[in-house]
């Protein structure tokens, strides 16, 4: 690979058709932080998080009062009994079937006249995250596809992974692309202190890991709900600070202990967000999805924490702790390995691992400062490809080279899901593997071959896929992957070889 290569496919997002390499490969990805958009128009034009916490609140209003309402009483016809009622072993016979269909079909038709306004409700709402979930999707990729900036964008993508949060609970649905959009895209080229709190006050993250549910065992809410006979709905969570700890921070088994974890939960007690959580009951100040310190929860008392005593109270003293992790040695460790790996391969190099821990260190987080780091470390230069590209790496890299701008939103969502990596989704707080071993097997493969030849029918034979391989990977393009290209039986099945070449599988 030559720098021209590196820096377009390994820290950008991929080389578009009639991008002029960079003479100064270098010069251009520092340039990139004059000129990243951190709200474009295609994310502007969402609905912002007050919006969307605002509807999820009307959905909970709505659902408390249909619940208290009760189930209507109105007769209801009998309902069809079920196919699965007939004995053990039961198979009608072949000429029985088309009366089992009409069962079937009468079956639901009663079931969807029955249909408690409750569960109505639910289907409204999830109906709306789902919408409101693809069309973030779809404008991540159209920015991703026309950024001026891809290695600041590629910094964006790596960040929203770290402080990852997935699309399961409906309120995540809703909210799980506002986490990105409002705390990590602002905050790239700022601090790594600033983005971890815009990050940990976020109602995405509050929501996803329940924080916004965590009581103090001897908070005053606690106390009074003990007093009621409640008190067993009165808890302590501890998923947040775990994460913030295993994942966010310090790193998974480094210097802190379990007691740290419980320690550090009390902490974080009384941290809630507007309109949702512990926070419905609020005294009316702000708006829905703002975050609150609500002091009724908070556990009193000092917190010891890394060896550290805590005498703050109130919101303050989470918020000294988090200070506190944000600088410490090992969360610049645990920051440095992991964009190495992202850089510079699956097993990366130590040199690279401690200049970027010490330029973490030397400049108290400063991002573009790491990120200047980074782009002058030889180890990051090898001109041998040391990553394979996730499914949404390729994905937006294959668009990019195709000049996609069309992108519909229900289609976009299933294909990234159909390659394995559906977006804000990764099914745990430790995000996407960033490592070949999750993304290259066979079957997997497969699925991106079945892409890209749906891709380069899209094409209409007008593509050379020859003159574009040479535009996408300057000095780079190996004399098999020219031949396999020259022998394709038409232009649609050259872009589709292009597309599935170790050049493009690998940065």
């Amino acid at each position: 690979m030559s720098d021209a290569n590196i820096a377009l496919n390994r820290f950008g997002l991929g080389a578009r058709a009639g991008d002029t390499p960079p003479d100064k490969p270098k010069r251009w990805l520092v340039d990139q932080f004059e000129s990243y958009d951190a709200r474009p128009a295609a994310i502007a034009a969402l609905p912002s998080t007050r919006d969307i916490a605002s509807n999820i609140l009307a959905y909970q209003v709505e659902l408390r009062a249909i619940r208290q309402a009760g189930k209507p009483q109105d007769a209801a016809p009998p309902p069809v009994p079920a196919i699965s009622s007939r004995p053990a072993g039961y198979s009608p016979p072949r000429g029985d079937m088309a009366m089992v269909d009409m069962a079937r079909d009468l079956e639901k038709e009663v079931a969807s006249v029955t249909e408690d306004p409750a569960r109505e409700a639910r289907r409204r709402a999830q109906r709306q995250a789902r919408d409101m979930l693809a069309g973030a999707i779809t404008a991540r990729c159209a920015v991703a596809l026309e950024t001026p900036a891809p290695f600041v964008e590629r910094m964006v993508h790596f960040w929203a992974n770290h402080f990852a949060v997935s699309a399961d609970q409906l309120s995540d649905i809703y909210l799980s692309g506002q986490l990105e959009f409002d705390a990590i895209r602002p905050n790239v080229l700022g601090t790594f202190r600033d983005m971890l709190f815009a990050v940990e006050r976020h109602p995405t993250m509050l929501l996803y890991l329940d924080q916004a549910q965590s009581i103090g065992p001897n908070s005053p809410a606690a106390q009074r709900a003990a007093g009621r006979g409640n008190g067993r709905r009165a808890g302590l969570n501890e998923n947040l600070a775990r994460e913030i700890l295993e994942l966010h921070t310090l790193g998974v088994r480094s210097v802190y202990t379990q007691g740290d974890v419980t320690e550090f939960a009390r902490a974080m007690t009384g941290w809630t967000v507007v309109g949702l959580g512990r926070a419905r009951d609020a005294d009316g100040t702000g708006s829905p999805g703002d975050f609150r310190f609500m002091a009724r929860y908070h556990e009193p008392g000092p917190r010891t924490l890394l060896r550290v005593q805590w005498p703050q109270t109130g919101e303050d003293q989470a918020a000294a702790i988090l200070d506190f992790l944000a600088s410490h040695p090992a969360t610049a460790r645990h920051v440095a390995t992991k964009i190495a790996r992202h850089f510079a391969g699956d097993d990366p190099p130590a040199s690279l691992v401690g200049k970027l821990e010490r330029s973490f260190l030397a400049s108290g987080g400063d991002l573009p400062h790491l990120y200047r780091t980074l782009i002058e470390a030889p180890e990051a230069w090898t001109p041998k490809p040391v990553k394979f590209r996730t499914p949404w790496e390729w994905t937006i890299a294959a668009w990019r080279a195709l000049g996609v701008s069309d992108l519909q939103p229900g289609p976009t969502q299933s294909l990234l899901a159909q390659l394995g990596q559906p977006v804000w989704k990764p099914g745990s707080p430790a995000g996407w593997e960033d490592v070949a071993e999750s993304w290259e097997a066979p079957d997997a493969i497969m699925r991106r071959v079945e892409a890209a030849e749906r891709f380069a029918l899209r094409t209409r034979d007008t593509l050379d896929a020859r003159v574009r391989v040479a535009e996408l990977f300057p000095g780079a393009v190996t004399p098999g992957t020219v031949q396999a290209i020259a022998r394709a039986e038409s232009p649609a099945q050259g872009v589709a070889l292009m597309l599935v070449s170790p050049e493009f599988m690998r940065r």
